[in-house]
């Protein structure tokens, strides 16, 4: 189905464009991503008009809350505001840049642009993910561009290829690392050997971490953006509600040293899998084979890696995060909507809709750190507890003499479901072993 609204929309702004000589940019905010696209924007100048024929951009109005406060990236005092209508309510201004970020007053600003007919760039995958389908059906009826390629994944165009190359490929798992904070920190535990609260504080001291990195290490700004990816890749929408979540402070690096020794590799994941009309979305720790593609891309850097039935396996890495990797993937949007993109995938229409049922009763792999009593007769007992519940395990390990009696035993299992092996934890007798950790695995 095409909106009337926007199928006339459409075709007025490709007259438009033909015609254009300038696109009248509005800035909501001018922090440092801002900044970033303002800077870019100058310096491409003469480029940019040189590929679009002669296209001139300017940024008319800037958002900023206190007008006279000192800047360095450069915008002359006198396009600046403290009046959100002067972005939103010019005329002239046909294109609207957001560099809020939160959900409010962000969501509300783009929403009143796209149903005044402007189109909207933003890099605010909180704002998006939560307001998604209103956003989307507001896109859709006014015909006005909505792009967002640097809400997930900064430079790394993962969102432009499930929108265009992909739009003929059934794509069924998506995982990624896509938080560059709990990456850094994990890369670092495995590195060194280091514990959690060690290695956050060196992240935090070079600035890869915030100083509350709840939305990071908590596995909220990673859910935000799976939520927006598998929405893209399986044509509906997947709630940020519906993401199952969790984060990394529960993580030890004896955790991570015995997954090494059994040839693992711990990264928060994102992963997003359908099978006909279900569905899992989930953001967890995650060990990866090391031979895995995932299970290379260290530090800072993100990775997204897709399946699809036509395509098979594709992997695109890059720099995830930063105002520089930002900023480029909101001047690139900029130029898509500037050369007449409409910014929304083929079939928009769906991503309004919840047409997946989304499951929490996945079936993974499973690592099991007990501490037990170092006794005659306990491993069989534990092995009895999950056999159960129909969990097998395929590897065990047994580290460390006996710490008051106690040894440490690693168990990886065979494929198993969620619900089952929680229903087989609490078997386990408390006068033998306790669980330490479970982490899933994925090969």
């Amino acid at each position: 189905m095409m909106f009337p609204v926007r199928r006339f929309a459409e075709e007025a702004r490709e007259e438009q464009i033909i015609h254009m000589k300038e696109l009248v940019i509005g800035f909501l905010g001018c922090g440092n991503i801002g900044g970033g696209v303002w800077r870019l924007l100058e310096d491409m100048r003469e480029e940019i008009a040189e590929r679009f024929d002669g296209l001139g951009i300017r940024v008319k109005r800037v958002l900023v809350r206190r007008v006279n406060a000192p800047r360095s990236c450069g915008v002359p005092r006198e396009v600046l505001t403290d009046r959100a209508e002067d972005v939103l309510e010019d005329p002239e201004i046909s294109l609207v840049a957001e560099f809020l970020g939160g959900e409010q007053p962000a969501a509300d600003y783009m929403l009143r642009a796209l149903r005044a007919g402007k189109q909207v760039v933003t890099a605010n995958k909180m704002a998006l993910c939560l307001h998604w389908a209103e956003l989307n059906r507001a896109a859709l009826e006014s015909g006005a561009g909505l792009f967002y390629e640097a809400s997930v994944c900064g430079a790394i165009p993962v969102i432009r290829m499930l929108n265009t190359s992909l739009q003929s490929v059934r794509v069924d798992r998506v995982m990624g690392i896509i938080n560059g904070t709990t990456n850094y920190i994990l890369t670092g535990m495995s590195a060194g050997g280091a514990e959690y609260a060690d290695v956050l504080a060196d992240a935090q001291q070079l600035g890869l971490a915030e100083p509350n990195p709840e939305s990071d290490v908590e596995g909220m700004d990673a859910a935000f953006k799976l939520a927006i990816l598998s929405s893209l890749a399986f044509h509906s929408a997947v709630p940020y509600a519906k993401v199952y979540r969790e984060g990394i402070t529960h993580v030890t690096a004896r955790d991570i040293a015995f997954g090494a020794e059994m040839g693992y590799t711990l990264k928060l994941l994102a992963i997003a899998k359908r099978d006909g009309d279900r569905a899992e979305v989930r953001v967890h720790p995650t060990f990866l084979d090391r031979h895995h593609p995932l299970a290379r891309v260290d530090g800072a850097f993100n990775a997204v890696y897709l399946h699809g039935d036509a395509c098979d396996a594709i992997t695109l890495q890059g720099r995830g995060a930063g105002d520089l990797p930002t900023a480029s993937a909101v001047a690139a949007d900029i130029l898509q909507a500037a050369a007449g993109a409409s910014g929304l995938p083929a079939g928009g229409e769906r991503l309004c809709e919840e047409r997946l049922t989304v499951s929490e009763n996945w079936t993974t792999r499973y690592f099991l750190r007990l501490s037990a009593v170092d006794a005659p007769g306990v491993l069989a007992r534990v092995a009895d507890c999950f056999a159960q519940e129909g969990v097998s395990i395929a590897a065990m390990m047994q580290k460390g003499a006996a710490e008051d009696g106690r040894v440490q035993l690693v168990f990886i299992t065979h494929l198993a479901e969620e619900e089952a092996v929680r229903r087989a934890l609490p078997r386990l007798p408390e006068d033998i072993c306790r669980v330490e950790s479970m982490i899933r695995v994925e090969i």
